[in-house]
């Protein structure tokens, strides 16, 4: 399919200061854009200036929320060259999410080198600053003006990109994290595997209230007995009980993340005993009680490695690891950023060059 470019005639002035980037707060001069009908297929592939969408009223996404997106980003390497990680998997990803919610496959080579093109031409965007980097943003929506209960027929595929910093406003310190009990972000069944809005929109109550306590983020349980350990809300979880790197296992309710995945590699690379299974949160509590639980992390492509120093369990706030960054935690972290930002062989295969 042929990818057509139209550049913008004025270039946006870049933020000022690289460390006030903050997340999702700045967007490029352009975007990938992509249509897609059932006469037609996925067609017309393009690189515009970076503007508005325009929807029906009666847009189908609207009403029913039949969307998926993906998030990955660009690194800015120590010789001035940009990198991504691993970007066939979240287009391989994002085509498990079309399937779930019954969108359209997309061509995975196609997409990936359109992301290419458009990096290419908004390059001036990638930060140079120490743990900056380019966030991709790619999202599918229907677009059909049709108010009725069913899977679309048109859709329209997007890439934008935004430059940021951290996500979390404590960095690489251990965040605090609230168990939630009361609501349930997904079931197995459910989309809980694809990453389509719908699980956001769903957990937002229960961040609102972990907000108020003044946590990060929300632990989730499974949505049906309230019992085992699934996963933050915008990363995977991993605890270190004795001599096992425990992470719950994927079996329809939890998305499966990509830097989840490329730190169980390199765990297991390393030679420590990583455990995917089902993981009672009493086991977690009892854990901490005897002295076992050493340190536990979340993982995802915005934040990376995220320590957890605080867990709160009902009205017990468990601190892990005297609220300090453990030393498994802070080796990942250091590993998977050196790889990322090109400082270090990747001897996995894991990059790729813009």
């Amino acid at each position: 399919m042929e990818l057509k470019v139209k550049k913008a005639e004025e270039l946006k002035e870049l933020p000022e200061d690289e460390s006030k980037l903050g997340f999702g707060k700045y967007f490029t001069d352009h975007m990938f854009i992509m249509k897609y009908n059932v006469e037609n297929g996925w067609h017309d592939g393009k690189i515009v200036p970076y503007g508005p969408i325009e929807l029906d009223p009666s847009a189908m996404v609207l009403h029913y929320g039949q969307e998926v997106f993906e998030g990955l980003k660009a690194y800015r390497r120590p010789d001035g060259k940009i990198q991504l990680f691993r970007p066939q998997e979240n287009f391989k990803r994002l085509n498990s999410s079309n399937d779930r919610l019954c969108i359209p496959r997309i061509d995975e080579g196609y997409s990936l080198n359109a992301l290419k093109k458009l990096i290419e031409i908004d390059e001036r965007w990638v930060p140079y600053s120490e743990g900056c980097s380019l966030y991709i943003r790619p999202f599918i929506i229907a677009t059909d003006a049709h108010v009725g209960v069913r899977a679309g027929n048109e859709y329209l595929f997007v890439i934008i990109l935004s430059p940021v910093g951290a996500y979390y406003p404590e960095g690489l310190n251990p965040t605090k994290i609230y168990v939630e009990e009361l609501y349930a972000r997904a079931i197995k069944g459910g989309t809980g595997m694809a990453k389509t809005g719908g699980n956001y929109a769903s957990s937002l109550k229960a961040q609102d209230e972990a907000n108020k306590q003044g946590f990060t983020q929300v632990l989730w349980l499974d949505g049906a007995e309230k019992k085992y350990i699934e996963e933050v809300g915008t990363m995977n979880v991993f605890f270190i009980l004795g001599d096992e790197i425990v992470t719950p296992s994927i079996d329809g309710s939890i998305l499966p993340g990509i830097t989840r995945k490329s730190s169980i590699q390199m765990l297991k690379h390393w030679g420590y005993n990583v455990v995917e299974r089902k993981l009672p949160l009493e086991e977690v509590v009892a854990a901490y009680e005897n002295g076992t639980l050493k340190e536990a992390f979340g993982t995802g492509t915005a934040a990376v490695i995220s320590p957890i120093g605080l867990l709160k369990v009902g009205e017990t706030e468990m601190v892990i690891g005297d609220g300090l960054i453990g030393d498994v935690s802070k080796k990942l972290y250091d590993n998977l950023t050196d790889i990322q930002w090109g400082r270090s062989e990747d001897i996995f295969g894991w990059t790729e060059l813009v």
